[in-house]
């Protein structure tokens, strides 16, 4: 069914969701399971001063390296074939990208679900991503008690 699988992860609790769901597809199809982590570089420097940018880019390029080892570690756990990377740059469009150049057949992401105003003022990486690919992508929302 799937050859290919990109589990987008930021390690919350809506990632870590995905990364189950994508797991279990991964297993069920012997596909191999693709975790990336894009570093966000234009929320840092939207926010951050010129002078602290490089050293927070190290420590989220560095909690990214984690994350995306934590979710390879559980799959290769469960016997699943897996291939980790940290990028940055403009996540929706990075994941669009990664999907498209590493052929993959599928992407699975978490979303918080937001609604209303919020959502209008926040955005969705996820609904982005959606929108922009030529790859399926899944989606699973998370309410507040990190439900999916």
């Amino acid at each position: 069914m799937y050859d290919r699988i990109l589990v987008p992860t930021d390690g919350s609790e809506c990632a870590e969701r995905a990364t189950d769901h994508a797991t279990g597809l991964a297993a069920g199809s012997d596909a191999t399971l693709h975790a990336l982590s894009v570093v966000d570089a234009t929320e840092m420097a939207r926010t951050l001063p010129a002078v602290n940018a490089a050293h927070v880019e190290r420590e989220l390029r560095s909690r990214a390296e984690s994350v995306v080892a934590t979710v390879t570690a559980r799959a290769a756990d469960a016997g699943i074939e897996t291939v980790a990377a940290v990028e940055a740059g403009i996540p929706s469009r990075d994941i669009v990208a990664y999907a498209v150049a590493h052929d993959c057949d599928l992407t699975v992401m978490g979303t918080h679900g937001r609604a209303g105003p919020e959502r209008y003022l926040l955005g969705s990486a996820a609904e982005r991503t959606a929108r922009r690919s030529d790859v399926p992508v899944v989606t699973l929302q998370v309410d507040a008690a990190g439900q999916a």
